[in-house]
């Protein structure tokens, strides 16, 4: 999987740059969940550091150190300031008390074992240390097209054929990617001891019109394409 991120690094950014409006859609949720963040804060599968190098410039938000599996993806991201370690979320020795807040921001949907890292980032997080998981939901509009395309193995399908956005994610990406419910993520939270569960969402037009305004994020998670789930120890 880190092969496919290191082979196409460049067109993470270049999607995002294609879709401006989903990326500051995005961006101001992340925002929104880190807003009264406690810190410091490790993002695990920062990539590029796009997101982490938005929230410093635009919102005053530091995003010091990251964890990335692809190399390719963690050179740009050190780049842009981040303190990278190259390693997978899975494989990634989370030390006891040192991070306050864990953020995995469009990164769930690449971790195998979501549930064996939430374990360990329980025991690393302090007493009401936080967790924020935030992702496309596989329930949303964006995840059903994605996985459409996944089952297809293409774009380029008369099944898809005025269906998906102009500047559609590189398929690249989506046949790596395993998206779960916000369901499936709110139970494995919950087992984990996780407490104090909210939720907010953007993205809440069709994918064909997701790129023609940014929105600002709202509660809940029943209309989103994009999802935050945070959580408290």
């Amino acid at each position: 999987m880190a092969a496919s991120f290191d082979e196409y690094a460049g067109e993470y950014d270049a999607w995002f740059m294609k879709n401006s409006n989903v990326l500051a859609s995005e961006a101001a949720l992340v925002a929104a969940t880190l807003k009264d963040a406690p810190l410091p804060i490790l993002s695990v599968g920062c990539g590029s550091g796009l997101f982490e190098d938005i929230m410093r410039r635009e919102y005053g938000i530091e995003i010091n150190y990251g964890v990335e599996p692809s190399s390719g993806m963690a050179e740009i991201a050190e780049k842009r300031g981040i303190t990278v370690e190259v390693t997978t979320g899975e494989d990634f020795d989370y030390p006891k008390g040192k991070y306050s807040t864990i953020m995995f921001n469009g990164s769930p949907s690449y971790i195998s074992d979501l549930g064996g890292i939430l374990r360990k980032v329980y025991e690393a997080l302090p007493d009401n240390g936080r967790v924020i998981l935030i992702d496309v939901p596989k329930e949303s509009s964006y995840g059903i097209m994605y996985n459409l395309a996944k089952a297809l193995g293409t774009w380029d399908h008369p099944l898809l054929e005025g269906v998906f956005p102009p500047n559609p994610y590189p398929i690249e990406f989506v046949n790596v990617a395993n998206w779960r419910t916000t369901k499936e993520k709110t139970i494995l939270l919950e087992e984990c001891g996780f407490r104090n569960l909210r939720y907010l969402q953007t993205l809440t037009t069709h994918p064909l019109y997701s790129d023609g305004k940014s929105e600002e994020p709202v509660e809940g998670y029943d209309k989103g394409d994009y999802v935050a789930v945070i959580a408290e120890k």
